[in-house]
């Protein structure tokens, strides 16, 4: 009797102090969708940032909501036919889209005016209203947009984009990141800072890339800035980023592994908390 009521401790004790499952709903675009979408990276990518939390923190389950493509705008917009299920924890990853979209970023006061969605700062207050909505008690991440170089889309090399290096529409990418982090300053939650502090730059998104030299015709390795002004003709040139091009990178935007794990332990680091 003793020796089962020592094993009933036991387990009552194992129970008590495991921590609890957690549901984690992972809002963003194609960053976040490729998680399940290993085969759209040209399978240069073994593992998401989401797959690659989840077995660090094993008491939590996700649920990608991640859409291939959409801005800040379209989620606001499409919130309520997304099926965003009542969760514990949500993660907002989204901004270069919209940056790339050249929708206008607003103020923090079109977030504070509830303005709508005309702006990415209404677009994000519709969001987390929402979010709201379905779990008041729910912890909030924010995540700003990566820096990125060119943009070559691995299957369809007209789909490519330039870099954040330069404007778009008027604006810069890092205006998207300051915003993003101005909201979650004024909300008191956290922001993971992958602009300003993941470490990946528009020097090491790709360690090069390869294009034909204007001056020989030959293809050549170019190495950030040196690429900038170097044309590119997707109908006729080869894919530019080959796989020794990899680097924080596989096409210029998408993370690879090593980016994508660089992104799994900045979020790590704030979800154990």
């Amino acid at each position: 009797m003793k020796r089962i009521g020592l094993a009933i401790i036991i387990i009552l004790g194992i129970t008590a102090f495991s921590p609890r499952s957690l549901t984690w709903v992972a809002i963003g675009d194609s960053i976040t969708y490729l998680n399940e979408h290993k085969n759209e990276t040209g399978n240069r990518v073994a593992k998401g940032y989401l797959t690659r939390v989840v077995e660090k923190l094993p008491n939590l389950h996700y649920i990608n909501q991640g859409h291939n493509g959409w801005t800040s705008g379209g989620i606001a917009e499409n919130f309520d036919k997304l099926g965003v299920v009542k969760a514990d924890i949500y993660t907002v990853f989204l901004g270069t889209n919209d940056w790339w979209g050249g929708r206008p970023l607003g103020s923090l006061s079109d977030y504070e005016n509830n303005t709508g969605n005309q702006t990415v700062n209404g677009s994000f207050r519709i969001i987390m209203d929402k979010i709201r909505g379905l779990n008041p008690a729910a912890k909030i991440i924010l995540i700003t947009p990566m820096q990125r170089g060119d943009f070559v889309y691995i299957g369809d090399m007209r789909n490519n984009a330039y870099g954040s290096y330069r404007e778009k529409n008027g604006q810069w990418l890092s205006r998207f990141a300051d915003a993003i982090l101005q909201i979650g300053k004024k909300e008191g939650i956290p922001v993971i800072d992958l602009y300003n502090w993941s470490g990946m730059t528009v020097k090491n998104i790709v360690k090069f890339k390869r294009l034909k030299d204007p001056q020989t015709g030959l293809y050549k390795n170019f190495v950030y800035p040196d690429y900038v002004n170097v044309p590119f003709n997707p109908e006729t040139d080869e894919y530019p980023y080959p796989v020794e091009a990899i680097d924080m990178t596989y096409d210029g935007l998408h993370p690879s592994d090593k980016g994508n794990a660089i992104i799994a332990k900045m979020l790590v680091k704030v979800l154990r908390k």
